[in-house]
């Protein structure tokens, strides 16, 4: 397993710092940073912004990808909005996780609350090349559905 090493800077003393929770674990949880005793209602198909209170600083050639957490989101109905959202290496500022609520009842967020997964991934660079002509293939320019079901 490939090691990278972020940086985590508390923006909040109550901030968690994200720790895998096995030796295996692909991800770290993100947790929600509230005010004390704030609870924040997610009311079904809305969508908020969470803060983390965290800031964190990933190596070059790396990414974070922020995404769900499996329980939340199949129990639950919330999900990260943009999953996998992206922490790019050169950003420097606070992690907030976009939730939305696709399930049918009104959920509730409280302080502390693990909302999130952070996975940290290998990004390749591309060169961008303008042709004239792209190579041939057999699918060409179909589209959705053009694979099939089966």
């Amino acid at each position: 397993m490939n090691k990278c090493v972020i940086q985590v800077k508390k923006l909040c003393f109550r901030a968690r710092v994200p720790q895998p929770k096995s030796d295996l674990a692909a991800g770290m949880d993100l947790s929600a940073l509230l005010e004390e005793d704030e609870t924040v209602v997610l009311e079904p198909g809305q969508i908020k912004l969470i803060p983390t209170g965290i800031a964190v600083s990933i190596a070059e050639g790396y990414e974070g990808q922020v995404r769900p957490r499996s329980g939340l989101a199949c129990k639950h109905g919330v999900t990260v909005v943009n999953a996998p959202g992206t922490i790019d290496a050169d950003y420097r500022g606070e992690i907030r996780v976009g939730l939305i609520n696709l399930g049918s009842e009104p959920f509730e967020l409280t302080s502390a609350m693990r909302i999130a997964q952070l996975v940290i991934a290998p990004v390749a660079s591309a060169q961008v090349a303008v042709v004239d002509e792209l190579d041939e293939t057999i699918r060409g320019a179909d589209g959705f559905g053009s694979t099939g079901l089966k």
